[in-house]
């Protein structure tokens, strides 16, 4: 499976940052994701058989997060919030795309650059929520928390995100990445091989200051940055490659 067309993805990422302010807080705070948990829940217990009699309750979740008011969440409420929106409509993407019989969501025309929520006046896409809202929290380990409804990309949770312990879920999810196809050290070769994911995101691990950034980061710079979270650290001296992305239909729950 191919993946998706390069400047066709640069351009849904312009358009998301375009008028977009930096992350605003209060104190508040965040919704119960319940209705979602019982999602995950049905996804864990039915798998892929199951997903695309799940996208009108996708969808009625999305609804009813299209009420709340993330801006005056506290800070880990807010990305809380995202993270669970965002997986949720990467799920009803993957459901769209199930119910279809289609192998890819990239399948599904424009089902990243479409809009599918009005939050605070903005109607959002799965991109503009992505690089307008999430990458803008500064905090690399969201790439290890988001879902795409494809192989190659990080599992789900069983359990919705939630502020009180969301530093130790991203940690988690970065470690369960890493250590589930994320990262492979090969010592024959001595090589680091990495998913593409961070061929694409490496510089937000490198420079989390400057979230969303653009500019590549050395391969090395983005191994030594991923230390932190693998359990058997190869050496400083090894290769780096990335992998191929597998964008064939899946959605697990880790």
């Amino acid at each position: 499976m191919s993946g998706p067309n390069p400047f066709g993805v640069l351009i849904s990422i312009v358009r998301s940052l375009v008028k977009v302010d930096e992350p605003r807080f209060g104190t508040r705070r965040g919704p119960s994701h319940t209705s979602y948990g019982t999602l995950l829940e049905r996804l864990a217990r039915n798998g892929m058989a199951g997903l695309a009699e799940m996208r009108s309750d996708l969808e009625k979740y999305l609804a009813e997060m299209e009420a709340e008011h993330p801006s005056t969440l506290s800070a880990s409420a807010a990305l809380a919030f995202w993270l669970n929106v965002y997986n949720a409509g990467a799920l009803r993407l993957a459901a769209t795309a199930a119910d279809q019989d289609v192998t890819s969501v990239l399948r599904v025309p424009g089902g990243f650059s479409t809009p599918i929520v009005t939050i605070e006046g903005e109607s959002l896409s799965l991109d503009a929520m992505e690089h307008g809202k999430i990458r803008r929290f500064g905090d690399p380990r969201v790439h290890g928390a988001l879902v795409c409804g494809s192989v190659s990309c990080p599992v789900l949770r069983s359990r919705p995100y939630v502020e009180d312990d969301l530093a130790g879920q991203l940690d988690d999810q970065m470690g369960s990445f890493l250590a589930t196809g994320g990262a492979s050290y090969d010592p024959a070769s001595n090589t680091l091989h990495l998913s593409r994911v961070f061929l694409w995101y490496g510089s937000d691990f490198v420079r989390p200051g400057r979230m969303p950034t653009f500019v590549p980061a050395r391969r090395r710079q983005v191994a030594i940055a991923l230390r932190r979270w693998m359990a058997d650290e190869p050496p400083v001296s090894a290769r780096v490659a990335f992998g191929s992305y597998d964008w064939g239909l899946r959605c697990a729950i880790g």
